[in-house]
């Protein structure tokens, strides 16, 4: 039978005889130590008493075996195989005499090389952080490198984000460096520099010349005590040790006598405190046993270093080690899978003015509190003075980039003596530049501008954003990567330092530059035309509308119209009157048809000039019906529209139907680039809002879109809640609509980690508490326009002028054309009486005419008649000479040639007038005399002039 069968019967045959439970009647556990002195190994057997008293379970019980360690690394191991693995020690507690002594790793091997675990309570090397030298190996007390942690966060505490790393070239000065670069990957914190520098040396001057260049004015030093006295004197002489410079240093640099005021450094709590550790390190061990014996057995140790096998159950009970927690006499103790000690306790030791170590702060568990508590104020800091670094080699002489925007910033020229002068007091207006102009700007936040600049000591210089936008994250030029454009640009490319306008702050901008706390809280709102009513000169027309007016005005002349004509031919228009003289009534004439149909309408009286038949009758009653409902509904409607009427509501906010579903005439937009533009972009319940804006013009700025508002062309205009305050408290035809959504603050952009973050947002919060925002809300946002813009309210509207102008003016224009009317019918008159007169002129001429012929009439028949007679009497007395009667009777007057043919040449009759003046003959007037101003008409009426040879007729 070998060998492995019989142990293996043996082992058999052990687990049978064991009772239930998994330990024996007495099991012994013993704890090996080797400490720095006899003291440390009395407080060991102290701790290991305490533990059995305290331990629960009465079969389990701790003996303590201890040596003094060794300075010699070899002389410590031997002692390790012959003193401390006989007494078969299931762990060694193990303590670091000092820091140049490497008696604890030559323990650590020892140990491990049979896995029995080590509890280090003093040695904080990085080296033995690496599990594949020191694999069992765990300790109360962190590493050197884990420093790093509490950097990290007194750099986020004190607002620095940009550093310089100073190490030394060993393992020590590796290790910090490689975890603080693994930490910083999840912090903003840049390296700007890293200088290593070889141990040991007595001057460091070329190693400190080239951090002089850099801009980062904050310095982290990991070195040991004797090369840290080095570089702070060389740092003294270099002049890094003063103002502007911070030093945050080691543990270990934080020991040299020389180390300079205003120095940084981290101290961890309890770290020298060997004898909490030593009770501590008993617990862990005590609580690991208690839990594991619960689950299994465990074999013994080796007894000697002459075995080649290790322990079987040494990793289980390491394991058991580490994964143990409690709040023990240094703090919380955990540790990690290396076996580094978990959320230690450390202070923040400043070097004060008397050049003494003081604390003034911690960082790590406490109180059930993590993280770092420290009070800024009551630091000193290099140089001798409480005022914080700026962690930066920067310039006082800033460059602020603005754009125009009321009333945060307002434009207006330079005066010809090129001083910018303020409006009123109180107000600051400096130049800036836009391009090569000069201009004058002035507004909220150059008055916050003046006041920061006063608190944080800078100057500045002011220049206009070049694109006039405040900035958008979008793919430019068909490129596919996006770039920053407006003010944001600039400070991206660090063509600006500040950007003081009205900012808005929103995730995408702070993901790339750094905001100060708001400086105004604001929201989005929308800003519309008041919606008054329409008082026109046409406002009584309202109630009806064009067509319907243009039908009432033409069924009034048609009616009429039909009224003439059935009244004209109806047998019945004309009938005699009673009681009347007059015998018949002439029936409706057009004009009084007219006039009656219109009053009717009017509701006029009507005196004359009504319809006679019984037909046109019938009509006129229709229309006085037709007339009466008209009249009504008019009357109702006017009431409406002139009393009652309030104007259509204006939009009741961002969920308004009218924005979400609007129509072709409904118009509504922002500023393209604008932080409202990347609101409405990323909602995706305002993804609708959005493409219809893309639909619409495009605004480049707020000016702009606020006067097509004014004009009518532009329905609705979404901006930041203060400038629209501002507007519709200057112009009394806009409004705000709706509550505020979108709500965001305005701040003041600065480059990503600007050293002045901190001071300006400093300044902005103690401008809040001393009221100064306040005093700029009402200097340039609030203003009382009570006096200027009419109140409204919603009770019934009092009908005033220009309700009723029109009606007025249709009253004056009727009287205008009475007077016109008036004026043309004496026109009229006078020249009919002209006229009449010219005819009466001419009419008593004709009579006198007529007059004249019938002489001439009677007087040619006289003249026959005494022919005649002396014909008879010749032919009655044949002895009396005969008469030349043959020329006589062949005389004729041809009244219409004028002409006389006589029938003898030789003899020739009186004349018209010789009849009539000296003679009894009057000869006819010539056929072309016309009285003055006579016009010929024909009278119908003929004159005829008789001749015994021929007659001709004249008209007259």
């Amino acid at each position: 039978m070998t060998t492995g069968t019989v142990k293996y019967l043996i082992w058999i045959a052990t687990v049978l005889s064991c009772p239930a439970t998994v330990w024996t009647a007495d099991q012994i556990i013993t704890i090996g130590a080797s400490l720095s002195s006899e003291r440390m190994e009395y407080e060991f057997k102290q701790a290991v008493n305490a533990l059995n008293r305290n331990v629960g379970n009465s079969h389990l019980r701790f003996n303590s075996t201890s040596i003094l360690m060794d300075s010699n690394p070899i002389r410590s191991a031997l002692d390790i195989c012959d003193r401390l693995l006989t007494q078969h020690v299931f762990t060694v507690v193990a303590s670091h005499p000092n820091a140049t002594d490497h008696s604890p790793i030559s323990v650590s091997y020892t140990c491990g090389y049979y896995s029995i675990p080590v509890i280090g309570i003093s040695a904080r090397d990085s080296a033995f952080s690496d599990v594949n030298v020191h694999k069992m190996f765990l300790r109360t007390v962190p590493p050197y490198s884990h420093q790093a942690d509490v950097w990290i966060r007194l750099l986020v505490f004190l607002s620095w984000r940009k550093v310089i790393f100073l190490y030394s070239a060993d393992e020590e000065g590796r290790s910090i460096l490689s975890r603080f670069q693994t930490l910083v990957d999840d912090h903003t914190i840049k390296i700007d520099l890293s200088v290593k520098y070889a141990p040991g040396e007595k001057n460091y001057t070329s190693e400190l010349e080239p951090i002089l260049k850099q801009t980062s004015r904050v310095i982290l030093l990991s070195a040991s005590t004797e090369d840290a006295a080095v570089i702070y004197h060389d740092a003294q002489a270099l002049g890094m040790a003063g103002l502007e410079w911070a030093w945050i240093v080691t543990e270990q640099a934080l020991k040299a006598t020389n180390i300079p005021v205003g120095f940084l450094a981290v101290h961890l709590v309890n770290g020298t405190n060997e004898v909490n550790h030593i009770k501590d390190a008993v617990e862990v061990i005590g609580r690991a046993f208690t839990r594991l014996l619960t689950k299994e057995t465990i074999s013994n140790p080796p007894t000697e270093c002459d075995h080649t096998e290790s322990w079987n159950h040494g990793v289980k009970v390491y394991d058991a080690l580490i994964e143990t927690k409690m709040d023990g006499e240094t703090g919380q103790v955990s540790f990690s899978e290396a076996g580094d000690r978990l959320n230690p306790m450390y202070e923040i030791i400043n070097i004060n003015g008397n050049q003494r170590a003081v604390s003034v702060g911690l960082f790590g568990h406490k109180d059930k509190v993590v993280g770092l508590r420290m009070v800024e104020e009551n630091l000193t800091w290099p140089g001798n003075t409480y005022v914080k670094p700026k962690g930066e080699k920067i310039s006082r002489n800033l460059t602020i980039v603005t754009l125009k925007e009321k009333p945060f910033v307002e434009i207006t020229p330079v005066p010809i003596d090129g001083r910018c002068r303020p409006v009123r007091p109180a107000v600051h207006a400096f130049i800036c530049k836009n391009g090569t102009q000069d201009l004058c700007c002035m507004g909220y936040c150059m008055d916050m501008l003046a006041n920061i600049s006063e608190k944080v000591q800078f100057n500045f210089t002011i220049h206009l954003s070049k694109d006039g936008l405040f900035g958008s994250f979008e793919k430019h030029n068909g490129s596919d990567q996006k770039y920053w454009n407006g003010m944001m640009g600039e400070l991206m490319r660090q063509e600006a330092d500040l950007i003081v306008a009205p900012l808005t702050i929103n995730p995408e901008r702070a993901n790339d530059i750094d905001f100060t706390k708001p400086f105004k809280y604001q929201g989005l709102n929308i800003l519309v035309r008041k919606n008054q009513k329409d008082s026109s000169l046409a406002s009584f027309l309202q109630p009806f509308q064009d067509t319907l007016w243009i039908l009432v005005g033409l069924s009034v002349h048609v009616v009429a119209l039909v009224l003439y004509l059935l009244d004209r031919f109806s047998p019945f228009g004309r009938f005699k009157l009673a009681k009347s003289d007059d015998t018949e009534e002439d029936a409706l004439n057009l004009s009084s048809a007219m006039w009656f149909s219109w009053g009717v309408l009017l509701n006029s009286g009507i005196g004359e000039g009504t319809p006679r038949s019984f037909s046109a009758r019938v009509l006129g009653m229709v229309w006085a019906g037709f007339a009466m409902i008209i009249v009504a509904s008019y009357t109702a409607n006017l009431a409406a529209f002139l009393v009652l009427d309030r104007p259509e509501a204006h939009i009741s906010g961002i969920d308004d139907p009218r924005l979400r579903n609007p129509n072709e005439k409904f118009k509504y937009a922002t500023v393209r680039g604008s932080a409202v533009e990347m609101y409405f972009k990323s909602q995706v319940e305002l993804s609708t809002m959005y493409r219809n804006m893309e639909k619409q013009k495009h605004y480049a700025t707020a000016e702009a879109a606020i006067e097509d508002i004014r004009k009518g062309e532009l329905q609705a205009f979404i901006w930041d809640s203060p400038r629209l305050e501002y507007e519709a408290a200057y112009d009394c035809d806009l409004t705000t609509a709706g509550d505020l959504f979108g709500r965001s603050g305005l701040g003041i952009g600065l480059q990503k980690n600007s050293p002045w973050t901190h001071d300006v947002s400093m300044a902005v919060l103690d401008m809040h508490e001393s009221g100064f925002m306040e005093q700029l809300d009402n200097r340039w946002i609030r203003v009382d326009s009570k006096s200027t813009c009419p109140e409204s309210n919603s009770a019934p509207a009092t009908l005033g002028l220009t309700n009723m102008a029109g009606v007025f003016m249709m009253v004056a224009g009727g009287i205008v054309a009475g007077v016109l009317l008036i004026f043309i019918e004496i026109a009229y008159k006078r020249h009919r009486g002209m006229k009449e007169k010219e005819l009466e002129v001419a009419r008593n001429a004709a009579d006198r005419w007529r007059g004249i012929i019938e002489k001439r009439r009677t007087l040619r028949k006289n003249l026959q008649k005494q022919e005649q007679t002396k014909v008879n009497s010749v032919a009655k007395h044949p002895t009396t000479v005969a008469a030349p009667v043959a020329t006589t009777n062949a005389l004729t007057v041809n009244l219409d040639s004028n002409n006389t043919k006589p029938a003898n040449s030789y003899h020739r009759r009186p004349s018209l007038l010789e009849a009539t003046t000296n003679s009894d003959c009057l000869p006819p007037p010539p056929m072309d005399y016309r009285p003055p101003s006579y016009i010929p008409a024909r009278s119908g009426r003929t004159v005829t002039w008789h001749n015994p040879s021929h007659s001709t007729d004249h008209l007259v």
